[in-house]
């Protein structure tokens, strides 16, 4: 009975630190991480690595230095690097649905998106906002699209790039208006995409409410509508596609976490551990700028099912814009 009794005091003095080893995962780094961001800083994407990075890294002990690698399609050439890099757990890819959409869009990949990556966890939902240049004589969906007809064939309609998320939801928006020509501008990155809206450069663009919301509150850019059908709790006050008259446009952004292919298991199930209690702690702000956590991604296995579904609808998605792979 002593024997049982000092087992159990041990086993209740141990209970905490065991709970917050589970809580963070069993594998414990012993340096520096780095995270490939494949697209340009200041966009979707990065806002979201950095601020998930940020938790993440406290929460193991150690840095994630994030590094962006834009460039390519779809950005290609981050994710090769990723899908390249020593499957240690040391480095760490936090991309888009960008990365389902490369195969629909690039004939010759260097990569397989799904053979050569190992899920680590779903970081969050991100509805798409259209926004126009302050200069454009549009306040609503109806006046837009007016403007759009009476102007078919000069609109430079800015994307992240091909293959982005962004140039997904543009291609279905685009698909909703048919007879108006908009001229699909590529840049690299939502940030440089944006940048070109508020100068003027481009008329137009959707991007991601997460990247979005500090201009449309700057002032910088006049938001038209969220994509599909609900609005956002970081910024009620624009409609949702459906209300706004265009219910034919719908589609969000997602962003994810991912290791090379070979990383061992414990490893990854470690990391989702992590970054599911990382986006947990920064739920607050994530929801400021109108990123949606869904918890039924949260297992890897869950998570790897949605790239897979997600991979199949992005295809099917460009086939029916009439995109091919080039």
């Amino acid at each position: 009975m002593q024997l049982n009794r000092r087992a159990a005091l041990a086993l209740a003095l141990a209970t905490p630190a065991l709970a917050s080893a589970h809580a963070q995962g069993s594998w414990r780094p012993d340096r520096p991480m780095r995270v490939i961001v494949p697209f340009a800083p200041g966009g979707a994407t990065d806002v979201v690595a950095r601020l998930a990075a940020d938790a993440a890294g406290q929460m193991l002990g150690q840095n994630m230095v994030i590094e962006n690698r834009a460039g390519g399609a779809a950005g290609l050439i981050g994710a090769e690097a990723s899908a390249k890099a020593a499957p240690d757990g040391y480095t760490i890819m936090i991309h888009s649905n960008a990365h389902v959409i490369a195969p629909s869009l690039v004939a010759r990949m260097p990569y397989d998106p799904i053979a050569d990556f190992a899920p680590i966890a779903h970081l969050g939902r991100i509805p798409q906002v259209l926004v126009i240049n302050r200069n454009i004589p549009a306040t609503d969906m109806q006046t837009l699209i007016t403007w759009l007809r009476a102007n078919s064939g000069k609109i430079n309609f800015a994307s992240a790039g091909i293959g982005s998320a962004n140039h997904l939801t543009s291609e279905v928006f685009r698909a909703a208006l048919p007879g108006v020509e908009m001229q699909m501008v590529q840049y690299r990155g939502g940030g440089p995409a944006m940048a070109a809206v508020i100068s003027g450069e481009a008329h137009m663009a959707v991007d991601p409410t997460a990247s979005a919301t500090s201009h449309i509150r700057a002032g910088t850019v006049r938001p038209i509508a969220i994509s599909g059908s609900q609005r956002v709790a970081s910024l009620p006050e624009i409609p949702a596609a459906t209300e706004a008259g265009l219910p034919a446009w719908a589609g969000a952004a997602w962003i994810g976490a991912f290791a090379p292919a070979q990383t061992p298991r414990g490893i990854v199930e470690s990391l989702n551990v992590t970054f599911n209690a990382a986006m947990e702690r920064i739920k607050p702000r994530l929801v400021d700028i109108g990123i949606e956590i869904e918890p039924q991604y949260a297992t890897i296995a869950a998570f790897s099912a949605y790239v897979r579904e997600e991979f199949a609808r992005s295809a099917a998605v460009l086939r029916a814009a009439g995109a091919k792979p080039e």
